[in-house]
């Protein structure tokens, strides 16, 4: 009787654990299939949005053209604002068969590749790769004008890179008279015509030097040459595990300031040639020096001006020096309790007789322009005003007192960072608005401002794009709507505008949900949070597109992704942009948590309880603090090349949000400092030779959550700078995901390339 008992339990047991393997092997299947539509979504919804062009060129103010996206083929249009018509710009066929012919290579009609189109006499005049070419639009004979030099990458560089103020040619007088230059760290001059040089500084020495970079005065009468003090020389190393070159690793070094490090001082110098006299100029009105910059001579050379940013970016001036006495005096002085964002919000403009200076500020709560009497220093009127911010300065139309600019948050019943276009006289009257349209706005001018193209879009309305007239701003004509009938085939989801109470109850907060293509509102979604908390911007997506980096390949797997703007980011009043000032461990959590729970409160399929959150740099640190001070309601995080401790990164971005001088806040903030707080499930990942955020911030924080015997993931990328982890980065971050928030083994990878 035990037996059959026993054999009948075993019966059990084992149908059991059929069934359980057999669900799991389903939920497997599931899985691959999923991860093969994630790593497919770039393909899968690339360029299947049609009808909708991506830059246009006009040619004065009556011909424009552009290259238009159909479903079939490429084709280049034309627009005649005088007769008020667009049309193919050429007989497509005909063209490439001469370029086929010419180049002795095919040239498909849908596959033309011309640029700098311009069109004159039954003619039109292009761009190759190499050549610029005159084809004839009467029997469409071709010539090359001229071959084209090939251009030259744009090599930036390293950010941190200090160029050596010691070393540059001499600097000659406007009147080509004398050279000036350095010698034994003191200023030089000499006459270009009898080669004979004197000395006029005797100050300089190799601890407080005389830099090599002079300016002169237009009359060739004076100079302004400043002495340095160096700084610190503070550096990062890296140990490059895997070089292309050899065997042996290799160490690598940058420099890199972090914050509190000394800085050099600069003292400006003014020197009468003709004389031979040294002016002595004062430095009480710049003692405290981040940096100075842009010097600059006033036309008629009575005074120089250069721009002063006091150390801990609270005080940002324009100095002016008198060319006679060396009497410096203030031109603009703007001061803040918190911070001047001068890094992304500074805009000045001096008028050619250099009468007057327009300069943005945020004094009145809100990023406006003013208009300052470049003599006195008063301020002599404020130009925008409003509950609004101006975004950025487009270009100053000096001779008709014009300045054109970007702007957001005019309309109440819209989202507040969608780009409109504007104009505005000097004397702030007669405000235009070129852009009214529910949508995030891109404007193209033609040459002498009359007419203009517009595009614009949302992430949940494709693109129009339209011709209007600037003196009226009405529509001339319908260019193009987008077409999005091949996309929505594939399944994609039109992502979804979401705003919500912030922390204060009054101010909206905004973002945007995603979803997978198998959306099915009767399931259970883990959410995950895309973020990135920068100050320095917002980041939430506003124009429209297929695939959302970081967000859309991972919807797919099962997830709803979501992206947000709290407060401490950018674009928005002075107060929203206050709350990351010594405060950037706030990263507006206070805000994204009520936006996510009233998401989920409208969309019951939202998983509140299982919520996670990736970022990479800034948004590195951000993932990294919601699992150290937001653990209550984010439960899963990656965290790449993250800033997990200010004190630890470049001093530029670290200072002006956390202040200058580093006090107790900075480690309040630190996530490697709060380490004992972490709970959850965390993945740490860095590249090895991150040179934008040291990697020994990540290495730190892995250190102080060992010590603090709590339990994390940690990936170093070989060979890599600072990255979201690429390919690889990729599959962990997906794989990290799967297994935490939706509780499946993911498959292997080599399963979902088969």
């Amino acid at each position: 009787m035990n037996n059959y008992f026993k054999m009948k339990s075993l019966l059990k047991i084992g149908v059991f654990f059929t069934l359980f393997i057999s669900g799991y092997c389903s939920i497997a299947q599931g899985t691959v299939t999923e991860y093969k539509k994630s790593v497919a979504v770039d393909t899968l919804f690339k360029n299947k949005i049609y009808n909708s062009p991506k830059y246009f060129k006009w040619q004065g103010d009556s011909l424009c053209w552009y290259k238009n996206n159909t479903e079939k083929e490429s084709e280049y249009m034309l627009i005649s604002t005088r007769e008020g018509t667009q049309q193919k710009a050429f007989d497509h066929e005909r063209l490439a068969a001469s370029l086929s012919e010419f180049l002795e290579k095919k040239v498909e009609v849908n596959s033309i590749d011309i640029k700098e189109l311009r069109f004159k006499d039954g003619a039109l005049t292009f761009h190759t790769d190499s050549l610029e070419m005159e084809c004839d639009l009467g029997d469409y004979q071709l010539k090359v004008i001229k071959p084209l030099e090939k251009k030259k990458r744009n090599n930036r560089g390293y950010w941190g890179s200090r160029f050596d103020e010691t070393k540059k040619d001499t600097v000659a007088s406007p009147d080509s008279l004398y050279v000036a230059f350095i010698k034994d760290y003191n200023l030089y001059v000499a006459n270009t015509k009898t080669d004979k040089e004197f000395q006029l500084s005797y100050d300089g020495s190799k601890g407080n030097f005389y830099s090599a970079f002079v300016k002169w005065s237009p009359d060739s009468k004076k100079i302004m040459a400043y002495k340095v003090r160096p700084g610190e020389n503070h550096k990062i190393y890296f140990v490059r595990s895997s070089p292309d070159d050899q065997l042996q690793p290799e160490l690598e070094s940058r420099d890199y300031l972090k914050p509190g490090d000394q800085l050099p001082f600069r003292s400006p110098q003014l020197f009468d040639v003709e004389l031979k006299k040294h002016i002595a100029v004062a430095t009480d009105l710049f003692d405290q020096q981040y940096r100075i910059s842009n010097f600059k001579w006033k036309k008629n050379s009575s005074a120089f001006t250069f721009e002063y940013n006091k150390r801990g970016h609270q005080v940002y001036r324009i100095l002016s020096v008198d060319a006679s006495t060396g009497r410096v005096r203030i031109v603009v002085n703007e001061t803040s309790s918190t911070f001047i964002d001068y890094s992304s919000k500074k805009f000045r403009y001096d008028t050619k007789d250099d009468k007057e200076i327009i300069w943005a500020s945020e004094r009145d709560g809100w990023n406006h322009l003013y208009l300052y009497d470049g003599e006195t220093g008063k301020v002599k009127q404020q130009i925008t005003k409003g509950n609004w911010p101006v975004r950025k300065v487009l270009e100053v139309d000096e001779e008709n007192s014009h300045i054109y600019f970007t702007a957001s948050g005019l309309d109440k019943k819209q989202d507040p960072y969608l780009l409109h276009y504007c104009r505005i006289d000097f004397d702030g009257k007669n405000f235009v608005r070129f852009t009214k349209e529910n949508g995030n706005h891109k404007v193209t001018f033609s040459e002498n401002h009359k007419y203009y193209i517009d595009q614009y879009s949302r992430v949940d309305a494709p693109p129009i794009t339209v011709l209007k007239n600037a003196e009226n701003q009405k529509t001339v004509m319908t260019l193009q709507e987008a077409d999005i009938g091949s996309l929505l085939t594939t399944g994609w989801k039109m992502p979804e505008v979401f705003n919500a109470k912030g922390r204060d109850g009054e101010t909206d907060i905004w973002g945007i949900i995603i979803r997978p293509t198998t959306f099915d509102p009767k399931k259970d979604y883990p959410i995950i949070e895309y973020i990135y908390a920068g100050p320095h911007s917002s980041f939430v997506p506003k124009s429209f597109q297929s695939n959302y980096s970081g967000m859309t390949s991972l919807a797919e797997l099962g997830f709803i992704v979501v992206q947000i703007d709290g407060m401490g980011t950018s674009n928005r009043s002075k107060a929203f942009h206050n709350i990351c000032w010594k405060n950037l461990k706030d990263a507006g959590f206070p805000d994204r948590k009520l936006w996510i729970k009233a998401a989920a409160k409208k969309y019951p399929y939202m998983n509140i309880d299982k919520v996670g959150i990736h970022g990479t740099s800034a948004g590195g640190q951000n993932a990294g603090a919601a699992v150290v001070f937001n653990s209550d309601f984010y439960k899963v995080a990656v965290a790449s090349c993250g800033c997990h401790d200010n004190r630890m990164d470049k001093i530029w971005w670290n200072e002006q949000w956390m202040g200058y001088p580093v006090g107790p806040h900075y480690a309040a903030c630190s996530n490697t400092e709060n380490a004992e707080k972490m709970n959850g499930e965390l993945l740490l990942m860095v590249g090895e030779v991150d040179d934008n955020v040291d990697p020994a911030s990540t290495m730190q924080f892995a250190d102080a959550l060992m010590k603090a015997n709590k339990n994390f993931d940690l990936v170093v990328l070989p060979g890599m700078s600072h990255t979201s982890g690429g390919e690889f980065g990729d599959r962990k971050r997906k794989d990290f995901f799967v297994k935490k928030l939706l509780e499946v083994n993911p498959p292997l990878w080599n399963k979902i390339y088969e």
